[in-house]
């Protein structure tokens, strides 16, 4: 497999594993890194732009298309918003820390949409815990795949 290929792979499973979508972009990563044959720090920048550009998708559903919720087709049930909500309005911004968190990230990153945090600060937050988790991931497969 090129290079391409997989960083590609890398970056369309880590957006996935982000957004409303299930995916688990941590075992892909895993699964590259014990390749041992492509750079670890690509990988992990790869994966964190695609796990950050993911959540900024759901932050976008959150601004724009909350006013669905009570949809049947809408992604997140209202547990899953008010559970979040409850998170968010008790640490604001410094929740998204543990947007990394699978279901509980993906629930704050709406949540922030909803509550219109500005763009700039989402993305600062969200990339400090995404990039901080690739990293953990990475060290943690390097260590046993060496």
């Amino acid at each position: 497999m090129s290079s391409f290929e997989v960083y590609f792979i890398l970056f369309i499973s880590s957006f996935v594993s982000s957004t409303i979508l299930p995916g688990n972009s941590e075992l892909t990563l895993t699964a590259f890194i014990s390749q041992r044959e492509y750079e670890t720090m690509y990988l992990i920048i790869i994966a964190s732009i695609g796990n950050v550009l993911g959540s900024i998708v759901n932050w976008y559903l959150g601004l724009n298309f909350i006013k669905f919720k009570n949809k049947k087709w809408f992604p997140f049930k209202e547990k899953n918003i008010k559970n979040s909500s409850k998170w968010f309005l008790k640490y604001g911004k410094w929740s998204l820390l543990i947007s990394w968190v699978p279901f509980i990230g993906d629930g704050l990153t709406l949540i922030a949409g909803i509550s219109k945090l500005p763009l700039n600060e989402f993305i600062i937050f969200v990339t400090i815990a995404k990039v901080a988790r690739y990293i953990f991931v990475a060290m943690i497969a390097s260590s046993i795949f060496q």
